[in-house]
């Protein structure tokens, strides 16, 4: 153990940890996730997605919610499209920086809250964004009622704020959970704990293009120092899926299934070193599990409200 402090806070129900597997890219492969899982008896408190709601189907965005709903898993899908993925050549140059997982001009801003309302209108409770514009006018249309008041809103790795006072910042503007950047320190991840409330997400193991590290041994330490947690479990030396689609289904499919494989281990270190580690029960309340699938209401849509606009003009 180090000198470090330990964190006390806790998820709302006491848990120092909750665990994720991201890119789980397709329903097919959730289902895949959720049965390995149930194999290995791997607790999964939340999945994530990277392709986002806006390559999914509307038969798709049903049968997540419906296969997170079933197993009381929260299914955290992204907002698209981001910068990276549009016909701007910035996000391409060298000395871009951040900006390919930005939100590119107004009308990237409104099609992703376009995305974001269409992912709730499915039944899905959470998504994730990595613009700040996306996420301070997402969590004020949850407080306007125009997106359910019950919708987690997680911030992804991508938006790249690595410090206190910037995480802070993003709790301020309506942040539900903020994924850290991969290479932090234990010491630079308690002086973020100690700056904000809201829980934080960390890598435990994370894929190539965001490091590649494995921080197994560290996991009990990552628990203690930052609680509250989600564990997340990447894969290095694995190829990228984004944007995925079904020819990619079966490499997902398998990648997913070793995420799980991943956790499992991660477990067992944390068993190991830290026994007395408290985990959030599963299904717990304050997860965004999705909720009986509603059909979308376009008269409610932020991107036909703006086109109707256009073309009244």
């Amino acid at each position: 153990m180090s000198d470090l402090p330990t964190s006390h806070k806790r998820f709302p129900d006491g848990g120092q940890y909750r665990v994720e597997i991201p890119s789980i890219e397709h329903p097919e492969t959730l289902a895949a996730v959720l049965q390995e899982a149930a194999l290995r008896n791997v607790p999964i408190h939340r999945v994530s997605q990277g392709s986002g709601g806006m390559l999914c189907t509307d038969a798709e965005l049903a049968d997540f919610a419906a296969q997170g709903r079933a197993a009381g898993v929260e299914v955290s899908l992204f907002a698209r499209p981001t910068a990276a993925w549009d016909t701007g050549a910035g996000s391409a140059a060298p000395t871009s920086g951040g900006l390919a997982t930005q939100a590119r001009g107004a009308e990237q801003l409104v099609y992703g809250l376009e995305d974001i309302q269409r992912i709730a209108a499915s039944g899905l409770r959470s998504v994730l964004v990595t613009d700040a514009g996306v996420l301070s006018l997402a969590s004020a249309m949850r407080e306007s009622g125009l997106l359910p008041a019950d919708l987690v809103i997680k911030v992804s790795v991508q938006m790249g704020f690595s410090n206190p006072a910037s995480i802070r910042i993003a709790e301020s503007l309506g942040a539900d959970t903020y994924n850290v950047p991969t290479d932090l320190s234990l010491a630079q991840l308690a002086a973020i704990r100690a700056a904000v409330d809201i829980p934080i997400d960390i890598y435990i193991e994370s894929p190539d293009d965001l490091g590649g590290f494995l921080r197994y041994y560290e996991i009990a330490e990552i628990v203690r120092v930052a609680a509250p947690v989600y564990v997340k479990f990447g894969l290095r030396n694995s190829p990228f899926l984004y944007p995925s689609g079904s020819h990619l289904s079966e490499l997902a499919i398998r990648l997913g299934k070793e995420r799980v494989r991943r956790a499992e281990m991660g477990l067992n270190f944390l068993e190991r070193y830290y026994p007395e580690a408290k985990m959030s029960p599963l299904k717990a309340a304050d997860l965004g599990i999705p909720q009986e699938i509603a059909r979308p209401d376009s008269s409610e849509s932020t991107l036909a409200g703006v086109l109707a606009e256009g073309r009244s003009a």
